[in-house]
């Protein structure tokens, strides 16, 4: 396996590898690939860790992550978020319902926050093209609708472009 030269790195608080476990069962050609763990070593910075989990790195879709059991002094905002291209109305259906699912947050736009904290774009494929078919009074139309959702709706939005 050739290394990838960027990878996202997430920072948790002891649910690293529950996170990559759940992330890599939402996506195909997603998996695991290493586990580390603290050793005696970091007893310096991280007293008590030794044995357990310090990274995972896994894919999701072909992409590299990092997920690090770093402690509570860092939290997720959605100043950073992961935009997933959806190819069907049923792909956002199931994500969102997973993504937000034991204690996630629905947001404005498409955007939700899944029980970790992760801030997700959950956006169909198809209003990309919607936005960027038509005249300017299309994409007005469209992007008018989209702001008026929480879970993007393919039909409505194709509707919003024929008005």
């Amino acid at each position: 396996m050739k290394p990838q030269k960027i990878k996202t790195f997430l920072w948790y608080d002891g649910q690293a590898e529950e996170a990559a476990k759940f992330y890599t069962s939402l996506f195909d050609d997603s998996r695991i690939l290493e586990t580390t763990h603290y050793n005696e070593a970091h007893n310096e910075v991280a007293p008590g860790r030794a044995g357990s989990v310090l990274t995972v790195l896994f894919e999701l879709a072909g992409q590299q992550f990092v997920a690090l059991n770093g402690g509570p002094e860092f939290q997720f905002t959605e100043a950073i978020s992961l935009q997933v291209d959806c190819g069907s109305q049923e792909e956002v259906d199931t994500l969102w319902a997973k993504l937000t699912a034991d204690g996630g947050e629905e947001g404005p736009c498409g955007w939700l926050k899944d029980k970790y904290g992760v801030s997700w774009q959950i956006v169909p494929r198809r209003l990309f093209e919607l936005l960027d078919e038509g005249a300017p009074a299309q994409a007005e139309a469209v992007t008018k609708a989209m702001l008026g959702m929480h879970k993007l709706d393919i039909a409505a939005l194709e509707s919003a472009a024929k008005a």
